[in-house]
């Protein structure tokens, strides 16, 4: 979750109204430049996703091996799936299947993202996946603000297995972290209130953090986790900050990842 200083110094000029409408480009960093899916992870399908307001998103797909299960990859707020590409590969070389996801507005896909808009992409998403690979069981896998996604869909589609990799309690609650001169909890147009969904779902839980995560206080990742209908594991990296390559694809997280959705049924 990236600050743009600019954008912060040009809303505190023009005041609240300004906040009021220009806040998501404090929240969403989209990039649009995608290398074709076979240049960064051959074998694998371009797929499209339908969303139920008209949308027609692409993603890239790995079916599974045998009975596996099929992990869908839920983005942070900055990239696209490109930059989740080597997470996807040390998936699918477990025999996992994988769907990473682009939300509207990233990547190629049209639209402009909400927490409403990301939450029919969700839907979209595990749609694919369930037309797909009937039977295979469905684990949720959130980054940061994906995470908030997942848990989102989690709370009416509940999966087989969900993990959270740096989550935060609120995005009320971490926003205050970064701008604690701003009225955010008044403000905010998208609130994500993942500690508050988490408690009502049925699904067995991992959360990975990093101890020295300078984005989401990995205090929020560990409330998230005490939330829960039904912890299971959590995993804090030693100073792991929030984009660092541990965080990304590391070999404790794909350790972890790995070994809890084996173990789902």
């Amino acid at each position: 979750m990236t600050v743009t200083v600019l954008v912060v110094l040009a809303i505190l000029t023009v005041g609240p109204a300004s906040l009021w409408l220009l806040q998501r480009r404090l929240i969403y960093f989209p990039a649009g430049h995608l290398p074709p899916a076979e240049a960064v992870l051959p074998g694998w399908e371009e797929v499209n996703l339908n969303t139920e307001d008209g949308l027609t998103l692409q993603a890239w797909y790995r079916s599974p091996a045998s009975t596996a299960a099929v992990v869908i990859v839920f983005n942070g707020n900055a990239g696209n799936r490109a930059d989740r590409a080597p997470l996807g590969a040390a998936l699918a070389r477990g025999g996992f299947g994988v769907l990473l996801v682009d939300y509207r507005g990233y990547g190629s896909n049209e639209g402009h993202p909400t927490e409403d808009g990301l939450a029919l992409d969700a839907r979209a998403a595990r749609r694919h996946v369930h037309e797909d690979a009937p039977g295979h069981p469905i684990c949720y896998f959130g980054e940061s603000l994906g995470a908030a996604v997942a848990v989102e869909l989690a709370a009416e589609f509940p999966p087989a297995g969900l993990v959270l990799r740096s989550p935060f309690t609120s995005l009320a609650d971490v926003a205050r972290v970064h701008y604690p001169f701003l009225p955010v909890q008044f403000m905010l147009r998208d609130r994500y209130p993942s500690s508050e969904r988490i408690a009502s779902i049925d699904a067995p839980l991992l959360v990975i953090a990093g101890s020295a995560d300078s984005i989401v206080p990995v205090s929020q990742s560990e409330a998230v986790y005490r939330a829960a209908a039904r912890p299971e594991r959590l995993l804090v990296i030693d100073g792991a900050d929030h984009n660092d390559s541990e965080l990304l694809a590391g070999a404790a997280l794909i350790e972890a990842v790995t070994d809890f959705i084996a173990s789902l049924r």
